[in-house]
């Protein structure tokens, strides 16, 4: 793992290292309200944390918006924050991506650590420093990059979740296994997402990390091969933000879908074997089932594919595959390949 990724045995022993590292006047501790129950218990005894600052936000990503980000500033601010004060992070995706903004803009900038609690902060939102929150409907749409000092990855918190937060995270997981090769790929699609092995988990979150961790830091602001990281999110982030409206679907789920989404594209447009993305589609529909979309709702979703921050000149940009481990940036499908590949997806 690089100098800031820290895959702990031991959560007190890297908590106190991590803490102790950086120089600081007073620590705030920002969880929301799952994360305050299920996952603070697990290190509220750990010594340089006794006198931590507590800011607890609601939870789910309905609350990763600017008025959870002002109520933490407050708090900051309050709380007697100052340019040396440091921010640890404990929790999902969202608290980790809210976390890290406010840290970041909070005196023009002070130093966070991310502990991430779920599958998919640990996988996804914990490694590359992208941070930010929702606005205006849309996803993630304000933001910096400013990468955490330390993240901390520690499995037990995976015992702390619910099914569905598990299949959640496990699906950038298999992202992270397309992107990089065939023994991997294979793995990852053997695996028992109803009877999971910690153990194992473990592991392969140590070997999914890797596979993000290394392409960012090729590539820290995305100008080039960091897009790889985007498959499965063109369709994903539409999905997404359709259910918002609807009923809302974990991250994960949401790229699950994409991912089969973006695989046909790949058969059609850039040679990816079928049979491969047969596999995925029967492991993705085994395991997250499918959205309840009709032919009506195809406008919806383009428009919502057609705002995408990974767009240029309007035109909606997808990255492909031409094999497992072959990464094909800056792909881009017609409104109507776009419509097949949905019907696809419905019926397929």
């Amino acid at each position: 793992m690089g100098n800031n990724i820290v895959l702990s045995a031991n959560i007190h022993q890297a908590v106190i290292k991590a803490v102790e590292a950086i120089q600081h006047d007073k620590v705030f501790l920002l969880t929301d309200q799952t994360t305050e129950q299920l996952c603070k218990p697990l290190i509220q005894d750990v010594p340089c944390l006794k006198d931590a600052t507590s800011i607890v936000i609601g939870a789910t990503d309905t609350n990763k918006n600017l008025d959870t980000l002002a109520e933490v500033w407050t708090q900051l601010s309050n709380g007697g924050g100052s340019r040396h004060s440091l921010m640890v992070n404990l929790g999902g995706g969202m608290v980790t991506d809210l976390g890290g903004f406010a840290a970041s803009t909070f005196k023009r900038g002070i130093p966070y650590i991310n502990i991430p609690t779920t599958l998919l902060s640990m996988v996804d939102a914990s490694v590359g420093g992208k941070t930010g929150i929702n606005f205006n409907g849309l996803k993630n749409e304000i933001g910096v990059f400013n990468a955490p000092q330390t993240v901390i990855i520690d499995t037990e918190f995976l015992r702390t979740l619910d099914h569905e937060n598990i299949c959640s995270g496990y699906a950038e997981m298999l992202k992270h296994g397309l992107i990089s090769n065939n023994t991997t790929f294979a793995k990852l699609l053997s695996f028992n997402l109803d009877n999971v092995d910690y153990q194992l988990l473990g592991e392969m979150v140590g070997e999914s990390v890797a596979v993000k961790e290394k392409i960012v830091k090729e590539d820290p602001l995305e100008h080039g091969i960091r897009k790889a990281l985007n498959l499965g999110h063109t369709f994903g982030h539409a999905f997404e933000s359709w259910a918002l409206t609807r009923k809302p679907y974990l991250h994960g789920y949401a790229v699950a879908w994409g991912l089969i989404c973006e695989l046909y594209l790949s058969v059609i447009k850039t040679g990816f074997p079928t049979e491969k993305m047969r596999q995925v589609v029967r492991f993705v529909k085994e395991n997250y089932g499918t959205p309840a979309i009709t032919c009506d709702d195809y406008p919806e979703l383009y428009a919502f594919m057609t705002h995408d921050k990974k767009n240029e000149a309007g035109i909606i940009n997808f990255t492909l595959l031409g094999e497992v481990g072959d990464i094909r940036i800056n792909q881009t499908a017609t409104k109507d390949e776009i419509y097949e590949t949905l019907d696809f997806f419905r019926e397929g």
